[in-house]
């Protein structure tokens, strides 16, 4: 097969510790691996098809010699001389995951084939971020990484629980199959600076109903709960997971013990906005799961990981971004007028 890109990613290259793919690297939490992984002095590829991921989150990057940026989807092969692979390619919030099914299945499981056959060719140390939805709706909490779960295999959420549920088959399968070394986190929900407005999820849902002073949208009646992570504190995690030994190959949950029910959430970020939002309650859709915590006892004893940043700490970080960027939003509105 001809290289889809070569020319930049060189092993061993005396200026570069490492060679690193970063695949979903315009997302979210791509982005901000991206950043640690260039500041650490890896030469860094970011690809991504930009369903999700925005060239706004790493545009900062682009002037770095040791970032490369590709629109690529992983459904498609690809093949670059690389050192190590991070698989953070999918639509990670409901409404983004379940606008294209089909496709959501494919990102993960096509996904995951071709990379796993990128690190198999080229001995690269491989990466996915898996995810809590695997636990689904958990009959055992917090989670534990041997439970296996409460998915309903053909429900709306399902492209994105059984698509991840695969993928993980598929590394493991790889791992015993071929050798290739694989690493494997299971993501619980993570938040903070460069999440979409639009992203769906909890916490972006709040942030933005509130600083707009539009009503806070609690679906049920808010007992459920979710134990939510600052994303410095899970980027962390990812690097000590892909520097761990061969023999950890996964799967470990990364995430916040500390729970809340998505009411108190709620009055949390009315409290940091000073926001005068009504709360309002809808009907609790298909198959969201009613409680979300991780049990993060491998992750410590494993890896020395453990999150640092409180909710009221990280939410106030993460408001100041959203204000920011409505601010801006609001100016070009009034530009255009």
């Amino acid at each position: 097969m001809k290289p889809a890109w070569d020319g930049i990613a060189r092993t061993g290259s005396p200026d570069f510790s490492k060679t690193i793919l970063v695949t979903g690297g315009a997302g979210f939490l791509g982005s901000h691996l991206c950043e640690l992984l260039i500041r650490k002095g890896h030469r860094v590829v970011c690809a991504d098809n930009f369903s999700t991921g925005v060239p706004e989150n790493v545009r900062h990057l682009r002037s770095s010699g040791a970032f490369t940026l590709l629109r690529h989807d992983v459904v498609d092969p690809i093949d670059l001389r690389v050192d190590e692979i991070y698989n953070l390619a999918c639509p990670a919030s409901p409404p983004h995951y379940q606008a294209d099914p089909v496709h959501t299945t494919k990102t993960s499981v096509l996904g995951a084939l071709n990379l796993l056959e990128l690190a198999s060719r080229h001995g690269a140390r491989i990466f996915q971020a898996s995810t809590s939805e695997v636990y689904g709706d958990p009959n055992v909490h917090p989670q534990v990484e041997t439970y296996w779960g409460n998915v309903n295999p053909f429900g709306p959420r399902s492209c994105y629980d059984e698509g991840k549920r695969c993928a993980e088959t598929l590394f493991h399968d790889f791992n015993r199959i071929r050798g290739v070394e694989i690493k494997i986190v299971r993501i619980f929900n993570t938040y903070g600076p460069r999440m979409r407005p639009d992203d769906g999820r909890v916490i972006s849902n709040f942030i933005v109903q509130a600083l707009k002073g539009e009503n806070i949208t609690i679906y049920g009646d808010g007992s459920q709960t979710r134990s939510f992570c600052f994303v410095d504190d899970l980027i962390d995690g990812f690097l000590r997971m892909m520097a761990s030994p061969p023999s950890l190959t996964g799967p470990v949950n990364l995430g916040n013990p500390v729970e809340f029910t998505v009411a108190e959430l709620a009055d949390q970020v009315l409290a940091l906005t000073g926001s005068r939002s009504r709360i309002v309650r809808r009907p609790l859709p298909t198959d969201d799961p009613r409680q979300r915590r991780p049990d993060i006892s491998r992750a410590m004893r494993e890896l020395g990981w453990q999150p640092k940043v409180v909710l009221a700490e990280g939410l106030k970080k993460t408001i100041a971004y959203f204000d920011a960027i409505l601010a801006a939003k609001g100016r070009m509105l009034i530009e255009v007028a």
